[in-house]
């Protein structure tokens, strides 16, 4: 009960803090904040489960598919907010229907993303996929690109406002980490995704569609 709870709670938290963005300068330092706790709530459900043994197979779909909305909730703002270009948006979202649906044929089969189940075939793949180690990293380059991206929009609110003077030297350096963090986590996005398409291929080629007869 109590790791679902935490991931609805993460779900509705993104919502709440993609829209203090557009709320001045101080809501928005207040949105870098709380973009931290949801990210960390990423782990912290799946923490929960463990200690208190209500881990399942249904719980860690649910819980990938509270992360798939937080991340997409935080990329489509942004893009909206014109932060990033909307091409990213619709690579992360693409990506997503795609894996996902791979997962969900294969949790039909009794395999899961991750754990002792998981449908990643080789030693390569379930260290990109399913390793924790690359989950950190991936959760990590979120965690840092969305609070530059926050930063970025608190500055544009800064401006705004006159709380912050125009031509500060740290400002330029910001955008382009900013635009450098974004391509690195796309990439990882991508990478991330490729070894579920491939491990998966078989479960999308062998599905059949019956056919209509007039």
């Amino acid at each position: 009960m109590w790791p679902t709870f935490i991931t609805l709670l993460r779900v509705a938290l993104a919502f709440v803090t993609v829209s203090l963005f557009e709320h001045g300068f101080t809501y928005a330092l207040v949105a870098i904040g709380l973009t931290i706790v949801v990210l960390w709530m990423d782990s912290l459900d799946g923490w929960v489960a463990r200690r208190t043994g209500q881990t399942s197979d249904m719980g860690a779909l649910f819980d990938i598919t509270g992360d798939r909305i937080v991340e997409n909730v935080f990329w489509i703002y942004f893009a909206v907010a014109g932060a990033v270009h909307y091409s990213v948006p619709l690579i992360v979202i693409t990506r997503g229907f795609l894996t996902d649906t791979i997962r969900t044929l294969g949790f039909e089969k009794g395999q899961t993303p991750f754990g002792e189940k998981t449908m990643m075939r080789s030693a390569w793949t379930r260290f990109i996929v399913a390793g924790r180690f690359m989950r950190g990293v991936y959760g990590g380059a979120k965690l840092i690109v969305f609070c530059a991206l926050g930063a970025v929009l608190a500055v544009r609110q800064g401006l705004e406002a006159g709380r912050l003077q125009p031509n500060e030297p740290w400002m330029r350096p910001l955008e382009i980490g900013t635009d450098i963090l974004v391509v690195v986590t796309v990439v990882l996005c991508v990478v991330r995704g490729l070894p579920v398409l491939w491990d998966g291929r078989d479960l999308l080629l062998r599905q059949r569609v019956p056919r209509v007869r007039d």
